[in-house]
């Protein structure tokens, strides 16, 4: 079984960080950084802006334990996925332990 590391390397090589995306970093209420990579580049400053400190209002960074669904085993620092409306868009939002990622859907 891949450990998180190996999840993210995995990822980042399938998904990489295009020249156009939007980067926004911020802190966790513990000190650790984290940030919201926009890798459509088309959502405006200031919603990321926004969406970054209510992912980090509702405590959605850091290595929480997921099971998947129906499984038995929990996996620590799991990555999210889910869907976001911006807008009238559509996007692929992908919740890793330290960075949120924004993707075409």
């Amino acid at each position: 079984m891949p450990n998180l590391a190996d999840t993210v390397r995995r990822f980042d090589a399938q998904n990489p960080i295009n020249a156009n995306a939007v980067i926004i970093d911020g802190k966790m209420d513990n000190g650790h950084a984290c940030r919201l990579v926009d890798n459509t580049g088309d959502i405006d400053r200031r919603t990321l802006e926004e969406l970054l400190r209510a992912l980090i209002l509702e405590r959605r960074f850091g290595g929480a334990g997921l099971s998947p669904a129906g499984g038995n085993t929990v996996t620590i620092g799991a990555p999210q996925y889910g869907h976001i409306q911006i807008g009238e868009r559509l996007y692929r939002l992908l919740v890793f332990p330290y960075e949120a990622r924004i993707e075409q859907f």
